[in-house]
């Protein structure tokens, strides 16, 4: 969630677009739920799109169960292969300006995934079990914090995407700082929580 609102900060209208739908499907009496999500395909794409710049997991280790040849190499059986999850889905081959945040790519495309071009929870049978649970938590997190709050940046300054080094997983190098308000439209509901 803190690289998408990081995104998000740096592309306002996105974040006016996000907001407006969810303004749009769900309104302003109630919170965003679980079973919005399915009607609020834009906060989907702004997700997708966040997962794919910036994967939770950029390396994935897989092991050979057979021999196998890949990329013209000889695998030998029980070899430790790491999937370069970042490198696949930043790839301008497939993905075309892979730097940009383009929420838009992932209009129309059903479920979490686009074949082997998007896997932020790996793939096969040994992907993410809580894959699904994951999602819906981020689009819950992410969508009540689109709704109830207006963000903005600190400063003139885009906000720092760079990325951190700690770890297995992709932290950001420096961490979020945000200026964020109750939405005038959100302030009677906010008060009864």
């Amino acid at each position: 969630m803190e690289w998408a609102l990081s995104l998000l900060l740096n592309n306002p209208t996105v974040l006016k677009k996000a907001q407006a739908e969810i303004d749009n499907y769900v309104g302003q009496d109630r919170l965003v739920e679980e079973s919005d999500m399915s009607n609020l395909p834009y906060l989907g794409c702004i997700i997708k799109e966040t997962m794919r710049m910036f994967p939770a997991g950029p390396l994935l280790p897989h092991e050979s169960a057979e021999d196998c040849t890949v990329g013209g190499y000889h695998v030998p059986k029980g070899t430790m292969l790491l999937v370069n999850v970042w490198g696949i889905q930043n790839d301008t081959n497939i993905w075309g300006d892979p730097k940009t945040f383009k929420p838009e790519r992932f209009e129309g495309l059903e479920g979490y995934r686009d074949g082997f071009k998007l896997m932020p929870f790996g793939f096969g049978r040994r992907s993410c079990p809580g894959e699904g649970m994951s999602m819906r938590l981020v689009g819950l997190g992410l969508g009540s914090l689109i709704q109830c709050f207006e963000w903005e940046r600190t400063s003139d300054r885009e906000v720092d995407m760079s990325e951190g080094t700690e770890g297995i997983s992709m932290p950001k190098a420096i961490n979020l700082v945000a200026i964020c308000r109750p939405r005038p439209t959100m302030l009677y509901l906010l008060s009864r929580l």
